[in-house]
């Protein structure tokens, strides 16, 4: 494979604007065991801090900068609640309260994606967290602003490609390079905006990512196989900005190159017979060696519309728009041929209206219109070319009953299309609608404390693969057939069943402490789901399972807490940990890859510049199992960050992040190769960033 090496670009750079700034003086981070007010975008009415009007986490600035990982899922990982789908070191799905893709919505600033990353976990989510200016995990009744089916949350990725306000100076940006130890990882990203005129503002940005295969026992050459990743990101904005608001465009562009562990064809040529594995036409195992084990050759182009106009008649504060045009296609390569084909394009659009109080209640309306096709071909095209159209309307609102009684509601009414086109076989169009609402209730009972209880009923509706599937899918080593009968897909006939609306009824309840030398937040929730969507197996052999997608009622039953403590106006103490129970109500048993318990602590003491923490949480053993899973043993994770910066202008910061420093093996239960694939092992990250 081509390897390069980034962070010269990026130090280049660094270097040129570091000859013409002044020196910048090092400043306090300390905050005084303060939190200071945030803003999240995918709240669109705001947060009052003693009146939490949902259940949020977001990652921004600097620790967003520390934090950033290859992907998503990484990069998130340790959030309350929130764990990673891993694939090896190219794909890392978010899970949230035991709930992956498609029932996690990742949005960029609020658009679909029209990535395939809900297909198959071996699949990229096609953000780049170097790029991002800020990560927001959203649940509650926000999550309906972008879609019913999220039960898990919203992952809402914002970015600067289209810029928002005029430049204070005639160029601001920033240069970042890290690397690290565990992959010979190298990265940068650069990112610029400048004035154009009075009112028109130019944004560039790019990124580039190099890893070799990621070892598994510190500084060893054991290396894991098919872990190798590589990926440029590049876009430019163009935006007109006013006084009462900003009209944008971008185009965007995306390639990835990496490998995919695990892979096993062995089994390659099993069709299904009924109810049954046919496993006559032997497949046959590969023996890849580093330069011949399957990859993924990703490509995706991108066209965003962005625009808010504040206060445009009365009664409106403000309307918003997002569209974005989506070309994405990925090739699966075996021995220096394509093997299977994914491709996804597709339109969204959505306007929405911030209207001033009516009898009280201020909120959000808005519609959504999405239609995309999606197709695969070669030897795990699965899916059928398949159009799919959505339309969808929604509302959120808001009603404050004084200093302490708020009141927040949602509802998301959808009607989707599916309409496939297969030449080899009719295929029947699917058509549905689904109507989701929720509510919170919030109460603040006392100065700096509240507690919430929201309540959902939300319904989503099939994708493509759940109703449509036929053939075999490697990633996860099965055969798999649709919900639709077995005329249709495969499975036996005697496994068909009518295809209902899957419903969730959703109950949490959350304690928080808001300000002062203590703070938390602890939370507990319910999830009973009806006509749960689920991968059934029919028949085994070996690892390799023949599955149909079928509905049962489920239940998901969880907890997650987090408590802070300042000491002193340099040293705090969190505790953390999480939860999540998930089985079918009829017979009791567990449903796959549910992430084990989590219970941990950290140690943050701040001094002038300098920032430290020490982090430790043991990952318990996964016992709570599927018939077909493997139990996971736990591990106990060490980690430590020091970061010293320099505000002003221009701002430089560093750091350096030790993680796994026990040396521990790592197994994922949430991945899909939970038992064949191991973690990354002890690692050494490093990281620069100058913001002018």
């Amino acid at each position: 494979m081509k390897r390069f090496t980034p962070p010269m670009a990026a130090a280049t750079v660094a270097a040129m604007v570091w000859s013409v700034a002044p020196a910048a003086e090092p400043a306090s981070t300390d905050t005084g065991g303060r939190l200071d007010a945030v803003e999240v975008s995918a709240l669109p009415l705001g947060s009052d801090a003693n009146l939490t009007p949902a259940s949020f986490d977001l990652l921004e600035d600097q620790l967003l900068f520390q934090q950033s990982e290859a992907t998503l899922g990484d990069t998130l990982d340790g959030l309350p609640g929130v764990h990673a789908d891993t694939y090896g070191g190219g794909s890392g799905r978010p899970v949230i309260r035991g709930q992956a893709a498609p029932r996690v919505s990742v949005l960029s600033d609020g658009a679909q994606l029209f990535d395939m990353s809900a297909i198959s976990p071996d699949h990229a989510t096609t953000v780049e967290p170097m790029l991002s200016r800020k990560v927001e995990v959203l649940r509650g009744p926000s999550t309906l602003l972008y879609g019913g089916g999220a039960i898990g949350g919203v992952v809402n990725v914002l970015d600067n490609k289209i810029p928002t306000r005029m430049p204070d100076r005639p160029v601001e940006g920033f240069v970042s390079a890290r690397g690290n130890t565990v992959a010979d990882e190298q990265a940068g990203a650069v990112g610029l905006t400048t004035r154009a005129g009075d009112n028109i503002a130019i944004h560039v940005e790019g990124a580039r990512r190099d890893a070799d295969n990621y070892e598994v026992n510190g500084f060893t050459e054991q290396e894991i196989d098919g872990t190798w990743a590589e990926s440029n990101n590049a876009s430019v904005g163009l935006s007109w900005i006013g006084d009462r608001g900003y009209l944008g465009i971008a185009y965007s562009y995306r390639g990835d190159l990496y490998g995919l562990p695990g892979h096993s064809h062995e089994f390659e040529g099993c069709t299904s017979n009924g109810a049954s594995l046919d496993c006559a036409e032997e497949g046959h195992e590969h023996e890849h060696g580093e330069e011949e084990a399957p990859f993924v050759d990703l490509d995706s182009r991108r066209v965003d519309l962005r625009g808010e106009y504040r206060q445009p008649f009365d009664g409106v504060e403000a309307v918003r728009l997002r569209a974005s045009h989506t070309d994405y296609r990925h090739h699966e390569i075996e021995e220096g041929e394509i093997g299977t084909s994914f491709r996804h394009r597709g339109v969204d659009t959505r306007v929405e209206a911030e209207h001033a109080p009516i009898l009280g209640w201020r909120g959000t309306v808005g519609t959504q219109f999405t239609d995309g096709q999606i197709e695969t071909t070669g030897e795990e095209g699965l899916l059928p070319k398949t159009d799919t159209r959505v339309a969808a309307l929604f509302a959120v609102e808001r009603y404050r009953f004084n200093d302490q009684w708020q009141l927040e509601a949602g509802a998301r009414y959808e009607h989707q299309d599916l309409d496939p086109d297969d030449a080899q076989r009719p295929l029947p169009s699917v058509s549905d609608s689904a109507t989701s609402i929720s509510s919170a209730l919030t109460w603040a009972f006392r100065p700096d404390y509240n507690v919430s209880l929201s309540v959902a009923r939300s319904q989503r509706l099939p994708q493509t693969q759940e109703v449509y599937a036929r053939g075999v899918h490697l990633a996860t080593n099965t055969y798999e057939c649709g919900l639709l009968s077995d005329t249709f897909t495969c499975g036996g006939a005697a496994n068909d069943a009518d295809l209902e609306t899957e419903t969730s009824h959703n109950v949490g309840l959350n304690l928080r402490k808001v300000q002062g030398d203590l703070t938390f937040d602890l939370g507990v929730f319910h999830n009973r789901v009806q006509d749960y969507i689920y991968a059934r197996t029919l028949d085994q052999i070996e690892e390799f399972r023949l599955i149909k997608y079928s509905q049962e009622d489920v239940e998901f039953t969880g907890a997650e807490a987090e408590a802070t403590y300042q000491w002193t106006d340099r040293f705090s103490t969190t505790a953390f940990g999480d939860t999540v129970y998930a089985q079918f109500e009829d017979n009791g048993n567990e449903l796959p890859r549910i992430p084990a318990q989590r219970l941990g602590a950290r140690l943050n003491t701040y001094w002038r510049a300098f920032d430290a923490e020490l982090e430790f949480y043991r990952v318990f053993a996964q016992d709570r199992i599927a018939g077909f899973e493997t139990r996971t043993p736990g591990h106990d994770m060490l980690n430590a960050t020091v970061s010293y910066t320099f505000t002003g202008s221009p701002q430089y910061s560093a750091f350096l992040r030790a993680s796994n420093l026990l040396g521990e093996e790592v197994w994922n239960h949430a991945s899909f190769l939970a038992r064949t694939v191991p973690e990354p092992g002890r690692n050494l990250t490093a990281g620069v960033r100058l913001t002018f």
